[in-house]
């Protein structure tokens, strides 16, 4: 049987994180930036702190992780939170592949499945209030990425090629045009000389007529 993480208090869980998203970010995430920066004192709100571990959030040192920023960013923060779920429930993930979309009765089975659970135990109740709250701020349709390569798809590159077709009479010469596509997915960099030499590399090699 597996041991499923769940957090202390759900509710705690969401105001943390709520307030990660417009906190700055720390170079330590620690008890004394909980308390201080994110106005958050008790030990409720300390226990809350291991499992934002868990969910990939902060490193073992404490220090805030790609996705922890990631999470900050309002077009990603579904998706950060739907990583950290198939990290953290990665369990419930093997034993139904879309646990997200499973309905309370639904996720209540896999939960007693996958851990041998109690349902009427603290940490089987704590578990599906977890996974739920979670689940509500999460987005599993958006692709997922590595973090550390992230992709830019650059638009269509067209460009006509002329070819020339020579008839049996060397006086009359034809042309006509065919057009090719490029697709190009590179990685994100801020070094533009990457650019430069792949575009230089592209233009002399494939563009030229």
């Amino acid at each position: 049987m597996e041991s499923i993480p769940y957090a202390q208090a759900t509710g705690t869980l969401e105001i943390m994180l709520e307030k990660i998203k417009t906190a700055s970010v720390p170079e330590k995430f620690s008890r004394d930036f909980v308390a201080t920066k994110l106005g958050m004192k008790g030990g409720t709100d300390r226990s809350i702190i291991p499992f934002i571990k868990k969910m990939g959030f902060v490193s073992d040192e404490g220090t805030p992780t790609n996705r922890y920023k990631e999470f900050r960013n309002p077009s990603l923060s579904g998706k950060a939170i739907a990583d950290a779920m198939k990290e953290v429930y990665s369990s419930l993930f093997s034993a139904n592949e879309y646990a997200n979309n499973a309905d309370t009765t639904e996720l209540k089975g896999l939960v007693i499945q996958v851990s041998g659970l109690d349902k009427n135990s603290t940490p089987f109740k704590k578990t599906i209030s977890t996974f739920t709250a979670l689940n509500k701020l999460a987005d599993f349709e958006s692709e997922s990425l590595d973090p550390e390569v992230p992709q830019i798809e650059l638009d269509t590159i067209e460009k006509s090629m002329p070819i020339k077709s020579q008839k049996s009479s060397p006086e009359v010469n034809e042309s006509i045009n065919l057009s090719y596509t490029i697709n190009l997915n590179l990685p994100a960099t801020s070094d533009i000389e990457v650019f430069n030499a792949i575009f230089k590399s592209l233009k002399e090699n494939l563009l030229q007529n």
